[in-house]
């Protein structure tokens, strides 16, 4: 898939690859200047085409619905784009409908800052030339014949229909994974699966994507930190449908405040000015974590609360009283016993009442959370060894 306009000799030369790994291709044209100033049927009224950025978006959305029917029918197991910075956004918003695990290879001369983008909403495997893709030079000819070859290699084989084993959705943090393999081998004890999401805004994302396509069972939201950037306006938001999906699935679901004593930044110099003055630890060189405080807390608390309260299926919340993540532990650079309990305050006063909360005498990643959540979700799947407290 491709702007031909702009990138038929690339296309050409990528198809010829392609064709020696003895693999067939479909050709996707979605340029506009071929069409562009000319006049278009819309409701029986003629009207002018817009601009070329419109005609792109119009264009993409038509080839989106093109795209996933071509996939659904087995014509096409892999998809390959050729773009710059216009083409490599359409063709994120054309495979957005394409099943995770799909191949989807991007070859792209867009800025950064857009392929970070998009990798924040789809699996496309991103290949940066680092060069324009103007012709075929000596630097475009080895990105495109290594592209060429790797999309020839990868093959869609969709999921069989059932599983005889339930899978459980995880969130997890680095400050968090202890928690997260407690809960992984008390599950796997009794036979279930795990998928484990990074808790970073990209893995949140998905993971609720992914819960609404109806691919997990249930899921333990240890880390729900992704909120706090939601909150505050740090850099791991999830966006505004995190934590909804459950609910709508109607799966059963563990929440822990997971992470919520921290929101994430990037490098110190990245830091917005109004944070000066704020508890930092730098956790690498390219991520800086700031602490939250007790106001901010509070408001991470009642957003969890209210989008919780949707639940119609089982949902509880555990509450660890001696720390949520590794750096808050007593003794601990982000320890703050009072801005941790706003969180717990504001659910108590705003969740529904149907959905209980179970307050530990434990640390997040000490094995009693773990075992708590687990065996809660065993239960509500119908093998738990033994009742669950709650």
């Amino acid at each position: 898939m491709a702007t031909l306009d702009t990138k038929g000799r690339e296309v050409s030369y990528l198809a010829d690859i392609i064709a020696t790994c003895g693999r067939k291709t479909v050709l996707i044209d979605i340029g506009t200047s071929r069409v562009a100033g000319e006049t278009k049927q819309a409701d029986g009224n003629r009207q002018r085409v817009g601009s070329p950025a419109e005609l792109l978006k119009e264009i993409a959305a038509t080839t989106r619905v093109n795209v996933h029917d071509l996939q659904a029918s087995g014509t096409i197991s892999a998809i390959i784009g050729v773009a710059g910075g216009k083409g490599s956004a359409a063709f994120g918003e054309i495979v957005s409908d394409l099943p995770y695990g799909f191949p989807k290879l991007l070859v792209s001369s867009a800025r950064p800052a857009l392929l970070a983008e998009l990798a924040v909403h789809n699996d496309i495997i991103l290949y940066p030339t680092l060069v324009d893709l103007l012709g075929i030079n000596a630097f475009t000819a080895r990105v495109l014949e290594n592209a060429g070859r790797a999309i020839a290699a990868l093959h869609y084989r969709p999921a069989k229909a059932g599983r005889n084993k339930k899978i459980v959705a995880i969130t997890a943090f680095g400050v968090t994974t202890p928690a997260a393999n407690l809960c992984i081998a008390r599950l796997a004890q009794a036979g279930v699966d795990t998928i484990v999401f990074p808790a970073n805004g990209a893995g949140g994302r998905k993971m609720e994507q992914l819960i609404a396509a109806g691919e997990f069972d249930a899921v333990i939201d240890l880390t729900t930190t992704e909120l706090a950037d939601e909150i505050v306006g740090g850099t791991a938001s999830a966006g505004p449908d995190r934590l909804k999906a459950a609910s709508h699935q109607l799966i059963p679901q563990v929440i822990a405040p997971g992470a919520v004593d921290m929101v994430n930044f990037g490098p110190p110099s990245s830091v917005p000015d109004q944070f000066r003055g704020r508890q930092f630890y730098s956790h690498t060189p390219y991520t800086t974590l700031m602490r939250t405080n007790i106001s901010e807390n509070e408001s991470i608390g009642r957003l969890t609360a209210e989008r919780l309260s949707l639940a119609e299926a089982p949902a509880i919340v555990l509450w660890p009283t001696k720390g949520v993540s590794d750096y808050d532990r007593d003794g601990g650079i982000f320890r703050n016993a009072d801005a941790d309990r706003a969180w717990l305050d504001a659910v108590k006063n705003h969740l529904a009442s149907k959905i209980p909360i179970r307050e530990l005498d434990c640390h997040i990643n000490d094995p009693e959370l773990a075992e708590a959540a687990a065996t809660w979700i065993l239960k509500q799947l119908g093998q738990g060894e033994r009742d669950a407290d709650v």
